[in-house]
């Protein structure tokens, strides 16, 4: 439970209640410990801000009364449960409206499946293939790049689609909003979150 717990993410906001960031939960604690930041808590409504102190005494009358959505550790006198949003105390910067292109956020855009078989596969069993090989002159940018299956990417070698008789499933474009937020705000648990990322470019990263 309390790995669960601690593997779970909590969305930071700067001062001006705009969305920079996303951290573990270690970060988060160490943020509020060190009075960097504040909880925003929302219920029924309306926001609630609290520090470290008084969080712990929210946890507390709330612990008898647990939802399945919320995530809570334990240390050895109290519970303390997992905030969902912080606030930077004495941060006011604003995200660059852009989503960085790597790894994690092409197989987020792509939902882990080869662009040119169609089949979802593990991360692990996924590779990054150039739809114009660099080879050719292809760049590293988003409408160049796509996942693609071992076999595919073996097929397909230092050719275009076109040249190896291969389809991709969808053609490759830059995404508007972080792919890896967007499956963040499909869980339930970080419903709250939409607060802030409604009306955002959802550019922030995830650690």
């Amino acid at each position: 439970m309390a790995d669960t717990a601690l593997s779970s993410s909590v969305l930071v906001l700067n001062r001006q209640y705009m969305a920079v960031h996303v951290v573990d939960v270690r970060r988060a604690f160490a943020l509020l410990i060190r009075e960097l930041a504040e909880v925003i808590h929302i219920e029924d409504g309306q926001y609630g801000n609290y520090d470290f102190e008084s969080w712990r005494e929210i946890s507390e009358l709330q612990a008898e009364y647990k939802e399945p959505h919320q995530d809570w550790i334990r240390s050895v006198n109290f519970e303390l449960q997992v905030p969902r949003v912080l606030r930077l105390l004495y941060y006011d910067r604003v995200p660059k409206q852009r989503v960085r292109l790597n790894r994690r956020n092409l197989f987020a855009r792509d939902g882990n499946r080869c662009q040119y078989c169609g089949k979802h596969f593990p991360t692990s069993e996924l590779s990054i293939d150039h739809v114009v090989p660099s080879c050719r002159g292809g760049e590293t940018t988003w409408e160049n790049v796509v996942c693609a299956c071992v076999k595919c990417n073996v097929r397909k070698g230092g050719r275009t689609p076109q040249q190896a008789g291969m389809t991709l499933y969808r053609k490759p474009v830059r995404p508007r909003r972080s792919p890896l937020l967007a499956i963040k705000l499909g869980n339930p648990k970080y419903a709250s979150w939409k607060t802030f990322l409604d009306a955002a470019y959802w550019s922030v990263d995830l650690k």
